[in-house]
Protein backbone atom coordinates (compact mmCIF):
# COMPACT_ATOMS: atom_id res chain seq x y z
CA UNK A 1 0.00 0.00 0.00
CA UNK A 2 1.11 3.53 -0.71
CA UNK A 3 0.30 6.86 0.87
CA UNK A 4 -0.65 9.02 -2.11
CA UNK A 5 -0.24 12.79 -2.26
CA UNK A 6 -3.56 14.57 -1.68
CA UNK A 7 -4.07 17.52 -4.03
CA UNK A 8 -5.16 20.82 -2.51
CA UNK A 9 -7.41 23.55 -3.89
CA UNK A 10 -6.73 25.43 -6.23
CA UNK A 11 -5.13 22.47 -8.08
CA UNK A 12 -6.93 22.55 -11.48
CA UNK A 13 -7.33 18.75 -11.57
CA UNK A 14 -9.81 19.00 -8.69
CA UNK A 15 -12.15 21.04 -10.89
CA UNK A 16 -12.19 18.64 -13.85
CA UNK A 17 -15.06 16.16 -14.24
CA UNK A 18 -13.83 12.58 -13.96
CA UNK A 19 -14.25 9.94 -16.63
CA UNK A 20 -16.04 6.65 -16.09
CA UNK A 21 -13.90 3.60 -15.47
CA UNK A 22 -14.30 1.32 -18.51
CA UNK A 23 -16.19 -1.86 -17.66
CA UNK A 24 -13.17 -3.85 -18.86
CA UNK A 25 -11.04 -2.19 -16.11
CA UNK A 26 -13.43 -2.96 -13.26
CA UNK A 27 -11.94 -5.85 -11.32
CA UNK A 28 -8.44 -5.19 -12.70
CA UNK A 29 -5.26 -5.27 -10.64
CA UNK A 30 -4.72 -1.59 -11.50
CA UNK A 31 -8.09 -0.62 -10.02
CA UNK A 32 -7.56 -2.84 -6.96
CA UNK A 33 -4.19 -1.16 -6.31
CA UNK A 34 -5.72 2.31 -6.72
CA UNK A 35 -8.52 1.46 -4.25
CA UNK A 36 -6.03 -0.03 -1.77
CA UNK A 37 -3.80 3.07 -1.97
CA UNK A 38 -6.80 5.38 -1.62
CA UNK A 39 -7.95 3.54 1.53
CA UNK A 40 -4.44 3.82 2.99
CA UNK A 41 -4.28 7.53 2.13
CA UNK A 42 -7.74 8.21 3.58
CA UNK A 43 -6.79 6.47 6.84
CA UNK A 44 -3.43 8.25 7.16
CA UNK A 45 -5.11 11.61 6.47
CA UNK A 46 -7.90 10.90 9.00
CA UNK A 47 -10.67 11.07 6.42
CA UNK A 48 -14.01 9.28 6.12
CA UNK A 49 -14.02 9.36 2.33
CA UNK A 50 -11.77 10.15 -0.59
CA UNK A 51 -12.25 10.47 -4.34
CA UNK A 52 -9.74 9.53 -7.03
CA UNK A 53 -9.38 13.13 -8.30
CA UNK A 54 -8.04 14.09 -4.87
CA UNK A 55 -5.02 11.88 -5.55
CA UNK A 56 -4.61 13.03 -9.15
CA UNK A 57 -6.61 10.28 -10.88
CA UNK A 58 -9.57 11.67 -12.79
CA UNK A 59 -11.63 8.49 -12.79
CA UNK A 60 -14.97 7.84 -11.12
CA UNK A 61 -13.73 5.94 -8.06
CA UNK A 62 -14.49 6.79 -4.43
CA UNK A 63 -13.78 5.27 -1.04
CA UNK A 64 -16.46 5.70 1.64
CA UNK A 65 -16.39 4.72 5.29
CA UNK A 66 -19.76 2.97 5.36
CA UNK A 67 -19.76 1.89 9.01
CA UNK A 68 -18.56 -1.59 8.00
CA UNK A 69 -15.15 -0.24 7.05
CA UNK A 70 -13.94 1.63 3.99
CA UNK A 71 -15.39 0.40 0.70
CA UNK A 72 -14.57 1.26 -2.91
CA UNK A 73 -17.32 2.31 -5.32
CA UNK A 74 -16.69 2.54 -9.05
CA UNK A 75 -18.74 4.76 -11.38
CA UNK A 76 -21.15 5.73 -8.57
CA UNK A 77 -24.31 7.55 -9.53
CA UNK A 78 -27.04 9.05 -7.35
CA UNK A 79 -30.32 8.07 -8.97
CA UNK A 80 -32.74 9.32 -6.31
CA UNK A 81 -32.58 12.00 -3.62
CA UNK A 82 -34.90 12.71 -0.71
CA UNK A 83 -36.78 15.97 -0.69
CA UNK A 84 -35.62 16.51 2.90
CA UNK A 85 -32.21 18.06 3.37
CA UNK A 86 -30.00 18.31 6.44
CA UNK A 87 -27.30 20.71 7.50
CA UNK A 88 -23.91 19.01 7.48
CA UNK A 89 -20.70 20.48 8.85
CA UNK A 90 -18.04 19.41 6.37
CA UNK A 91 -14.35 19.66 5.78
CA UNK A 92 -12.20 18.18 3.04
CA UNK A 93 -8.74 16.67 2.71
CA UNK A 94 -8.24 18.88 -0.36
CA UNK A 95 -9.23 22.08 1.49
CA UNK A 96 -7.35 21.75 4.79
CA UNK A 97 -8.35 23.89 7.75
CA UNK A 98 -11.70 24.97 6.26
CA UNK A 99 -15.08 23.82 7.57
CA UNK A 100 -18.59 24.89 6.74
CA UNK A 101 -22.27 24.02 6.70
CA UNK A 102 -23.55 22.35 3.52
CA UNK A 103 -27.17 21.35 2.84
CA UNK A 104 -27.27 17.71 1.74
CA UNK A 105 -30.09 15.30 0.98
CA UNK A 106 -30.96 13.17 4.01
CA UNK A 107 -31.34 10.00 1.89
CA UNK A 108 -30.09 8.91 -1.50
CA UNK A 109 -30.33 5.89 -3.76
CA UNK A 110 -27.00 4.98 -5.30
CA UNK A 111 -25.93 2.75 -8.17
CA UNK A 112 -22.29 1.71 -8.54
CA UNK A 113 -19.94 -1.18 -9.10
CA UNK A 114 -17.80 -2.75 -6.42
CA UNK A 115 -14.09 -2.88 -7.25
CA UNK A 116 -14.63 -6.58 -8.07
CA UNK A 117 -17.21 -5.68 -10.73
CA UNK A 118 -20.45 -6.47 -8.91
CA UNK A 119 -23.24 -4.02 -9.74
CA UNK A 120 -25.09 -2.71 -6.73
CA UNK A 121 -27.99 -0.46 -5.89
CA UNK A 122 -28.37 0.78 -2.34
CA UNK A 123 -30.40 3.18 -0.26
CA UNK A 124 -28.23 5.26 2.06
CA UNK A 125 -29.19 7.73 4.77
CA UNK A 126 -27.59 9.72 7.56
CA UNK A 127 -23.85 10.34 7.70
CA UNK A 128 -22.91 7.81 4.97
CA UNK A 129 -25.33 9.57 2.56
CA UNK A 130 -23.52 12.84 3.24
CA UNK A 131 -20.13 11.23 2.56
CA UNK A 132 -21.37 9.76 -0.73
CA UNK A 133 -22.71 13.14 -1.88
CA UNK A 134 -19.47 14.88 -0.92
CA UNK A 135 -17.29 12.33 -2.73
CA UNK A 136 -19.47 12.14 -5.85
CA UNK A 137 -19.26 15.95 -6.02
CA UNK A 138 -15.48 15.51 -6.33
CA UNK A 139 -16.04 13.29 -9.37
CA UNK A 140 -17.98 16.16 -10.96
CA UNK A 141 -15.28 18.75 -10.20
CA UNK A 142 -17.25 20.30 -7.32
CA UNK A 143 -15.68 21.05 -3.93
CA UNK A 144 -17.68 21.40 -0.73
CA UNK A 145 -16.68 25.10 -0.53
CA UNK A 146 -18.84 25.62 -3.65
CA UNK A 147 -21.86 24.53 -1.60
CA UNK A 148 -21.08 26.12 1.79
CA UNK A 149 -23.94 28.21 3.17
CA UNK A 150 -21.92 29.34 6.21
CA UNK A 151 -18.31 28.82 7.21
CA UNK A 152 -17.66 27.49 10.70
CA UNK A 153 -13.89 27.79 10.27
CA UNK A 154 -13.18 30.28 7.55
CA UNK A 155 -10.40 29.99 5.00
CA UNK A 156 -7.24 31.80 5.96
CA UNK A 157 -6.36 34.56 3.52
Amino acid sequence: MSHLRVLHDPEPTLREPSIEVPVSDIGSERLAKLAEDMVETMRLENGVGIAAPQVGVNERVIIVETGKGPEAFVNPRIIKRSFTKVDSEEGCLSVPGVFGIVKRHRKIRLEAFTQKGEKLSMDVDGFPAIIFQHEIDHLDGVLFVDRVVRYTQAPKL
